[in-house]
């Protein structure tokens, strides 16, 4: 299924040049009430040692389909009325950043976030997992592990976490619980007690 879709959207991507998307974020994240069932099931842990992580040990913006990568594929995805070069990197549109309620007009300004961020992984059990699997975590399209947003909104946030950072955006929070705690469960990396709280309180205003 995850293949279809790549190559559904690559194809309009490239071949057709102009897609809308306008969803300004990833594919939905579960209800809020299995939300709520998943972050139960989270395993709490005080955080790993971050000894030995850098970003490329999480190989990202790897080939999706055709000649995109997954930041391309994003890009395309997260966008409104977006044009593409054969190459597939976007030449133009118009992308809403959900974080801080921002409209951002070139494709060289838009962030894409980890919504779990790849330090934080590591910290949470991805320091156990294969290159393959990192690399695999690292280019999720399929739930809402990858996301466009303001630079600046990104670059705030850093690797924290929940209980560390949480949008600007209120009305959002909702969502971002839901997924984040989709990314920590389907992916089965820890929480701490302060992140679980902060997760349980965000879900609290769905």
């Amino acid at each position: 299924m995850r293949r279809a879709v790549l190559t559904l959207l690559a194809t309009l991507a490239v071949l057709v040049g102009l897609v809308t998307a306008a969803h300004a974020y990833p594919p939905d994240p579960p209800s809020p009430s299995e939300s709520a069932t998943q972050l139960d099931q989270l395993t709490v842990a005080a955080p790993g040692s971050s000894d030995g992580y850098s970003r490329d040990r999480f190989p990202h913006w790897s080939p999706a389909e055709g000649s995109c990568n997954t930041r391309e594929m994003v890009l395309v995805r997260d966008g409104s009325g977006v044009e593409t070069g054969a190459d597939c990197y976007p030449t133009a549109g118009r992308w809403y950043s959900v974080y801080d309620q921002v409209w951002i007009e070139e494709p060289r300004d838009v962030s894409v976030d980890h919504m779990v961020p790849l330090a934080n992984a590591w910290r949470s059990g991805a320091s156990e997992w294969t290159e393959e699997r990192r690399e695999d975590f690292a280019n999720d399209l399929a739930r809402g592990q990858l996301i466009a947003v303001t630079a600046s909104s990104n670059s705030s946030k850093g690797d924290s976490d929940p209980s560390e950072w949480k949008p600007a955006n209120q009305g959002w929070w909702c969502y971002y619980a839901r997924h984040w705690t989709d990314v920590k469960h389907d992916w089965d990396l820890t929480v701490t007690g302060a992140e679980k709280s902060a997760l349980s309180d965000m879900l609290g205003t769905c």
